[in-house]
């Protein structure tokens, strides 16, 4: 018996050694794995402190309901659970109404529309905005963007109503784009949540059938046109208005000139006569004479002398100073001295053009004579 209860006793003993084992081994291992909870928890921590902020944003920091802005950019430094972040974009954003942006497909609730000619058009708008106070942009209303979607595309329609379908497809675009911009303005600085409109634009209007879009089309290529038209009579009317102006004075400076040359020349011819007049008071007869030699003295050299002989046929005699010349030398008589001598009072038409000239010599000496008695 008593070798059976050394073998148990001898059998208990490794038993508790092992025990003591265990349950140092199970210390040992929640401690390690406390502490791997542990740095978990500290490197989730120390992550969820530090944040990284680009050029184009906005960090909003709450400290117990308070907001801050961060606008510089880089790597900042918050409270776990304590300071709560929030990124807003500084870049100008956008949005489209009337079609889908990422596949094109049109959006027809919110493209189309009714004009004031009651007519059927759709028309689509891309629509840019940036935020300008994001704590208000976050905090002063539930969704920003939404608000100013459904007041853009309220005042879209309110706007295209105002309108006829011509104007909003082609002439209009400009002018209506500028009013739904004034209206959104004003209303969005009058809801100041933190954004603002940048500019809205039409992408694209057309009506809902296809034939009616090609009339349209028609319609504004014919307004092209004539506008392309007035723009080169336009240009055609500045170049030639210029053009006939310079012309215009060039012909009144010519016409002046002319005036005054032709006031001149008379005021010189007047004063001529003026000094003959004089000389014929006193000398009459003589200036007379002399005048009628000045005269001939211009005409004749000019004049053809065609002389008609017995037989019928003439004969014409170039030049006269020549004939002239050699009736004198000869002393005949022709028609030429008797024209002479007709034209300065010569009565006997029978006699040379001698004898003529020694009459009229003696004429004008007994005439001198008469005047100085």
């Amino acid at each position: 018996m008593f070798k059976g209860r050394k073998k148990e006793t001898v059998y208990e003993q490794p038993n508790q050694g092992g025990k003591k084992k265990g349950e140092k081994s199970g210390k040992t291992a929640g401690i390690i794995s406390i502490v791997i909870v542990c740095a978990f928890v500290i490197l989730y921590l120390f992550a969820g402190s530090i944040y990284s902020l680009k050029e184009n944003e906005y960090a909003v920091i709450t400290t117990f309901g308070t907001p801050s802005i961060v606008e510089q950019s880089g790597i900042h430094v918050k409270l776990p659970y304590v300071q709560h972040l929030a990124k807003v974009p500084k870049t100008i954003n956008g949005f489209s109404i009337g079609y889908d942006a990422e596949s094109g497909e049109s959006v027809d609730g919110e493209s189309f529309m009714i004009t004031r000619d009651y007519n059927f058009v759709n028309v689509d708008f891309y629509v840019e905005y940036r935020v300008t106070d994001p704590v208000k942009y976050l905090y002063s209303s539930e969704n920003p963007v939404a608000i100013l979607k459904n007041l853009t595309q309220s005042y879209i329609r309110d706007t295209i109503g105002l309108y006829d379908v011509d104007s909003v497809i082609t002439t209009g675009k400009n002018e209506i784009q500028a009013s739904i911009k004034d209206k959104i303005i004003t209303r969005l600085d009058a809801e100041d949540i933190g954004i603002q409109l940048v500019n809205i634009t039409i992408q694209d209007a057309e009506p809902p059938t296809q034939e009616v879009i090609n009339a349209f089309k028609n319609v504004e290529n014919a307004k092209q046109g004539k506008e392309t038209s007035i723009n080169r009579a336009n240009q055609k009317r500045n170049e030639d208005i210029p053009a006939a102006r310079a012309l215009a004075d060039e012909t009144v400076k010519t016409a002046q000139a002319q005036a005054e040359e032709r006031i001149n020349e008379a005021k010189g011819q007047t004063a001529r006569l003026n000094e003959l007049y004089a000389e014929y008071q006193k000398y009459p007869l003589i200036t007379k004479q002399r005048m009628f030699y000045e005269t001939m003295e211009e005409i004749l050299p000019d004049m053809k002398i065609i002389i008609e002989k017995s037989n019928g046929t003439t004969q014409t005699m170039l030049p006269l100073e020549s004939f002239i010349d050699s009736s004198i030398l000869k002393g005949g008589t022709g028609s030429a001295e008797n024209f002479g001598m007709g034209n300065s009072g010569a009565v006997d038409n029978g006699t040379g053009a001698k004898d003529a000239g020694g009459n009229a010599d003696q004429n004008s000496e007994a005439d001198a004579e008469a005047e100085d008695e």
